[in-house]
């Protein structure tokens, strides 16, 4: 077995602390205390991530880093940041008498520091450096998968790490997951596992498990360091206490909007389409009351929009602005947002996802928002460009909106509590952790341990199967049946040695063929094992694409890999309608036909696919026409399974630990019962090396079968144990009936 435990010890990623100690007079002067501390934590770490609030420096920490990174190395270091970031970063890298190289491609690249936008880093090899520094590292969280997936691959060997942006959105642990995975620490898979759960069949909705809270942030904080302002940390905040921030609201009449919604006066609009159809119809309204604001000072203003025809009408009524589109060149983007920041142009047009992030312009005082977005992040990152460290005015705020889209302000002000809620949590156990200098990760083991329990015609083995199956005599298992893990779809525990935590399938085929071949030497020659199972749908936060990935296929090849044959196999079918309710799965959605019906698919049923060992079965299975009828045959004998109750499972609600997990899908009862009447006899040991909460063995001792179970995790073997004896009580209190009625 010590090839085994050396493949559980591959399947744990290295520790993150691979840094070096600094004495605090290394750094430079110019830096604040809570600047310096950070830096020597990020450095003594060695991966790490600084969520720091705007204005708290993040610039200088992070050349910083890198600074000492190309010491310590010898090597170079890249600075990805978003567009015109750049260069305002080179030009403070002076400030700390550093010289940073701003470079569009790989040929341009020089000893020491190199600054580039993300748009670039295909022209790069990130091979050649030695460390990487994420700017505004939210970008970890793109949704679609392709620049997040990009930027964790390129460096993943890349010895120092810095990821450096605000505060996390309120409640994404994904994007905490992204963060994580990027630096080396645990794989969002991982983390899933260890501090998350989701119920029912919902795969995309992931909570925080309720017991695991205090666990989890204690985690966080030892390869992130969340600041909002310096005292959160005990520095004092002297210059970063902010001068006062006013928002403003100015609401705007549509009746034409009225006119549409058969009114009187103007409705809050509640779904996407009216929200857009409100933000069209008020357009003009809301263009002249902000250009009639801004046309009757002289100050410089900084003026958001989100629709191209917004940009396109302010521009026209506030004479000397420059609107940046998405359309400009970058050269035109630089240079229009650097000649703000320098005061030479008055008046700055653009959208929250163009100029939003990065910039520093507290040469400005005055915001405004032409209409607002659902996005909370984007609505506080682009006040933030003004009211930030620097700043020594009052920064006033105004919010032109018409009177249908209150509604959404009143989402992004309810999102902005969400924030603040989770930057109380996260900074809580920062001080903690922060100022005891708690500052290295790793994974929790969890205890490993091998526990027997067993009662009438039953035995519980609470362990992991590889292991067990050893103790198990061959030649000796009549039948098995089971639902095994679906690779990384779901995650049971946070343990190696949880076939479910496998970040690839490729993982998870090989931590599998421990066990299948065991599976055969256990089983009586020419008798079968049967294992359900479904296709797996991926995904592009996942993996980068849409599409389903054949997992029955690797399941089956695994299986004749070790000398199993393919004996059979039935569909079993389930309702797409049910499927797209919970999954909100893109290819089963209607609307999409009209969109483009190229990404529709059918549902994804589940399989009972049936193996058998070589050689002669010794012990037959024989009916007869009353056990078996002519009927109930041609019912079994169906390669499809139409009335299959995907809802009759074993109860489960006890399965849960400290009243939060429970098992995500056990295995119907329907298909164990036809399964174990097909090719059982009485008698039969019937064996599951994934038992779950019993739901085989249930089946097995009310058809007056034995069974064998092994399970890994505590709580479900211990409600599988409940559910066993109960069987045991249940086919016992039958028997005893069913004489008395003889006599």
């Amino acid at each position: 077995m010590s090839d085994y435990q050396d493949f559980l010890n591959r399947k744990r990623p290295a520790t993150v602390a691979v840094g070096f100690d600094l004495p605090p007079a290394s750094l430079h002067p110019r830096l604040f205390p809570h600047q310096r501390d950070i830096v020597l934590w990020a450095l003594r770490l060695g991966k790490a991530a600084i969520f720091a609030d705007t204005g708290l420096g993040k610039t200088a920490m992070q050349l910083e880093y890198a600074r000492h990174v190309v010491a310590h190395t010898g090597g170079k270091v890249l600075i990805l940041a978003p567009l015109a970031v750049a260069l305002q970063t080179v030009a403070e890298a002076k400030l700390l008498d550093l010289d940073v190289r701003y470079c569009r491609h790989q040929d341009q690249v020089q000893d020491g520091v190199t600054i580039a936008n993300y748009e670039m880093l295909p022209h790069f090899k990130p091979g050649d450096f030695a460390g990487v520094v994420l700017d505004e590292s939210s970008i970890l969280k793109a949704h679609d998968g392709k620049t997040r997936t990009s930027i964790i691959e390129s460096f993943a060997d890349t010895s120092y790490k810095l990821a450096c942006t605000a505060t996390p959105a309120p409640n994404d642990f994904m994007e905490l997951g992204n963060h994580s995975q990027f630096l080396g620490v645990l794989s969002q898979h991982e983390m899933l596992a260890m501090y998350f759960v989701h119920d029912g069949g919902s795969t995309q909705d992931w909570r925080l498990k309720g017991h695991a809270e205090k666990d989890f942030w204690r985690w966080v904080a030892s390869w992130a360091c969340v600041i909002r302002k310096p005292s959160d940390l005990g520095y004092d905040d002297g210059a970063y206490t902010l001068p006062p921030l006013a928002i403003h609201e100015q609401r705007v009449d549509s009746p034409d909007m009225a006119e549409s919604q058969g009114a009187l006066f103007t409705l809050p609009a509640m779904t996407l389409q009216e929200q857009r159809q409100a933000r069209r119809s008020s357009l003009d309204a809301r263009v002249a009351a902000c250009a009639e604001k801004v046309n009757a000072t002289s100050d410089q203003w900084l003026i958001w929009c989100e629709l191209n025809a917004e940009g396109d009408a302010l521009a026209a009524a506030i004479p000397g602005s420059v609107q940046v589109a998405g359309s400009d060149t970058p050269e035109h983007k630089e240079r229009a947002m650097l000649d703000f920041a320098a005061g030479k142009i008055r008046v700055l047009v653009s959208k929250p996802s163009i100029c939003g992030f990065g910039m520093n312009w507290q040469n400005c005082a005055n915001v405004a928002f032409v209409g607002i977005g659902h996005s909370f992040e984007m609505f506080y990152q682009a006040i933030r460009r003004c009211w930030r460290f620097g700043q020594t005015r009052p920064v006033n705020v105004h919010i032109v909106i018409s009177e249908a889209e209150s509604a959404v302000l009143a989402n992004v002000l309810r999102k902005e509590q969400d924030a603040r809620r989770m930057g109380d949590q996260m900074v809580a156990h920062m001080n903690e952790f922060v100022r005891e200098n708690v500052l290295t990760s790793g994974r929790v083991d969890v205890p490993y341990s091998h526990t027997i329990e067993s009662g009438d015609g039953w035995t519980m083995h609470r362990g992991d199967c590889v292991d067990v199956i050893k103790s198990i005599a061959t030649d000796s298992v009549h039948y098995s049946v089971f639902s095994p893990p679906f690779a990384s779809l779901y995650t049971y525990s946070d343990s190696a040695r949880d076939m479910g935590n496998c970040a690839t399938h490729d993982e998870f085929y090989r931590h599998f063929m421990y066990l299948v071949p065991e599976l055969l030497r256990v089983t009586k020659p020419g008798r079968l094992l049967s294992f359900h199972c479904m296709n797996l749908p991926t995904s592009k936060t996942r993996d980068g694409y849409i599409g389903i990935s054949d997992f029955r296929g690797i399941l089956i090849k695994a299986f004749q890999d070790a000398g199993w044959i393919f004996h059979s196999e039935v569909v079993i079918w389930k309702d797409p309608v049910t499927a797209m309710q919970r999954t909100k799965a893109l290819g089963l959605l209607h609307k999409q036909l009209k969109k483009d019906s190229c990404m529709s698919r059918q549902g994804i049923p589940d399989y009972l696919v049936t193996m058998r060992k070589p050689g002669d079965n010794p012990e037959r299975v024989t009916h007869t026409d009353d056990s078996f009828p002519v009927s109930v045959w041609q019912r079994y004998a169906s390669p499809v399974w139409m009335d299959v109750n995907p809802t009759r499972t074993l109860q489960h609600e006890s399965a849960r630990e400290d009243a939060d997990e429970r098992h995500i899908c056990p295995l119907q009862l329907d298909v164990i019962e036809r399964a174990l009447d097909l090719w059982t006899n009485p008698g039969d040991m019937v064996l599951s090396p994934f038992a779950g909460i019993g739901s085989e063995g249930h089946v097995a001792l009310l058809r007056d079968r034995r069974f064998v179970g092994i399970e890994l995790k505590g709580s479900y073997f211990q409600q599988a144990c409940a559910n066993l004896t109960e069987a045991s009580r249940r086919k016992n209190q039958a028997t005893l009936f069913d004489s008395a009625v003889s006599a």
